[in-house]
């Protein structure tokens, strides 16, 4: 083999590959179908990835299309195999804009994937593109006889927000006045963010909103199959959108989605089986009267005894570290004095100095099942964490609202009824004739029931992130008590206690230390890059 031509393989490596001569390296400046391709057909390959780039991908790049005989090659590998985990081996990064915040939640649904949603405590949505406010306007609904009161409802709830923004930020600049120790920067944004926090409750979830997404082809796959079993057109309308722009940076890991036989029967699944559920509901469930509910309600868990507790997260703790089988190893630990076990515990909690610093997976063992009724924008932000079972009802007004006890110290109290109000009476005027598109007039400050199942290592990552004191206080309510319930009710003591960065203090001016570490860390970088 000539020295050009190694020295043409070479220059290939410098530029697909960070490290040609390494033996754990990345890939760069390739299609995601080929990167998909190039993986699948690895597990089938005697030889290093890099030489069956070399010997298989590499001759296809310099050519008019690089990615045809990748896409070619891969859907061989896809109908050959058969596995659908071949469809994890590319992704694409998406943004979703001007959805509703309905929408979003059944976009969120998917535990592998990464969004990010624009927020609405950093961001006041009092502005009128184009001349009107950032609300979706469902094609239903606008086709039929309340399109006109739609709108009515809906820009009236907006004009009282816009109205008590400049408000309520006045009055959260008199109520914690600017120190000397804190920037003008600082101060803005955290007294900008407490307003809108204080208000977010009148946003109803019509509301349009942006998310980032990044997933696997298979996410994306499940994603648009559950879009187009949706009742919603707004949810349709979206799917059909995502599904031309996949096809545009990853068409092979997307192509049964419209397949009749393929993606149309596993929607229709999907769709049948809710209604069907939906009908027997109805039909065997006494809906009325609803029973008072707490905030929040721990309904089960397990193992139900404090010691068996224990003795799982003990012998789960021990069980890499020994050869006996999992049963011989429970005895064992049963028998021992609880001294003995807590310096087990002790030794795998170890000391936390940061939340981030977790347990292993032996804190998997004893589980939690939480049944919450709190507000809607409390949900939304819980309904983020993807490592546990969260099912909910349908959004509705049923089950009244929250009143930030802020909004009446500032004198604003009587606005924010009369906005919830309107949201109520569009909920019960749509209801008859648009029963799916209902929820979109529910304002965030409603209630709604949601249950939560997850173990105590996810409980330990959630509970400790949103009890933080610049978390938003309703959702840090909810979490603080399943915290309390955890330790009291259950009994899980050894559980509660190993959260050791649960924040049960209130928070009043809540962004403003993070905003106070945030130009820390600016002005950190800007002094070490030689910019200050």
């Amino acid at each position: 083999m000539s020295d050009d031509h190694h020295r043409s393989e070479r220059d290939l490596l410098d530029r697909y590959v960070t490290d040609p001569d390494a033996d754990v390296f990345a890939l760069t400046d390739l299609p995601e179908v080929v990167k998909g391709a190039l993986f699948a057909r690895y597990s089938r390959y005697g030889g290093s990835l890099k030489q069956l780039f070399l010997d298989e991908f590499a001759d296809d790049l310099v050519g008019d299309d690089p990615a045809g005989r990748a896409e070619r090659l891969y859907d061989k590998v896809f109908s050959e195999y058969g596995d659908d985990s071949v469809a994890q081996l590319g992704g694409a990064h998406v943004a979703l804009e001007n959805v509703s915040n309905l929408l979003t939640k059944r976009i969120e649904w998917g535990r592998l994937a990464a969004y990010l949603e624009q927020s609405t405590r950093y961001i006041a949505y009092d502005a009128r593109p184009d001349g009107r406010y950032r609300y979706h306007r469902d094609a239903d609904v606008m086709a039929g006889p309340h399109a006109a009161v739609y709108e009515e409802h809906l820009d009236a709830i907006f004009d009282i927000y816009a109205e008590l923004v400049p408000q309520v930020t006045a009055w959260v600049r008199e109520r914690w006045p600017q120190d000397e120790t804190t920037s003008d920067g600082v101060y803005r944004n955290a007294t900008k963010a407490k307003a809108l926090d204080l208000l977010r409750g009148l946003l109803p979830a019509a509301t349009s909103s942006n998310v980032g997404m990044f997933a696997s082809g298979q996410s994306y796959e499940g994603l648009l199959l559950r879009l187009r079993a949706d009742e919603l057109a707004e949810s349709h309308r979206v799917a059909d959108q995502l599904l031309t722009q996949l096809r545009r940076v990853i068409p092979s890991f997307v192509s049964r989605v419209d397949r009749p036989d393929r993606g149309g029967a596993w929607a229709d699944y999907l769709a049948r089986t809710r209604d069907d559920t939906r009908a027997l509901a109805r039909e065997l469930v006494i809906q009325a009267p609803v029973q008072p509910a707490d905030l929040v309600t721990l309904t089960d868990w397990s193992p139900r005894e404090p010691e068996d507790a224990e003795v799982a997260l003990v012998t789960a703790a021990l069980y890499p570290h020994v050869a006996v089988p999992e049963q011989q190893l429970e005895q064992q630990v049963r028998a021992w004095t609880p001294d003995r076990r807590a310096q087990v515990l002790q030794a795998y909690v170890g000391e936390r100095s940061n939340r981030r610093h977790k347990p292993g997976r032996g804190f998997e063992q004893v589980w939690y099942r939480f049944d919450v009724l709190g507000d809607y924008g409390g949900f939304r932000d819980l309904q983020r964490h993807r490592m546990l079972t969260l099912e909910w009802q349908e959004l509705t007004t049923a089950h009244g609202y929250e009143t930030p006890p802020e909004l009446e110290e500032a004198g604003v109290a009587e606005r924010w009824h009369e906005a919830l109000e309107r949201s109520d009476a569009l909920y019960w005027l749509l209801q008859p004739d648009h029963p799916a598109q209902a929820p979109y007039a529910v304002c965030f400050a409603y209630r709604v029931r949601y249950l939560m199942q997850l173990n105590a290592r996810a409980a330990m990552q959630m509970l400790e992130l949103r009890s933080t004191p610049q978390g938003h206080p309703q959702y840090r309510r909810v979490v603080q008590e399943m915290h309390r319930l955890i330790g009291e009710q259950a009994g899980h003591r050894a559980v509660a206690d190993a959260m050791v960065h649960v924040d049960h203090g209130g928070s009043e001016l809540e962004r403003l230390d993070s905003e106070r570490a945030a130009e820390r860390r600016r002005t950190a970088r800007d002094t070490a890059g030689g910019t200050v």
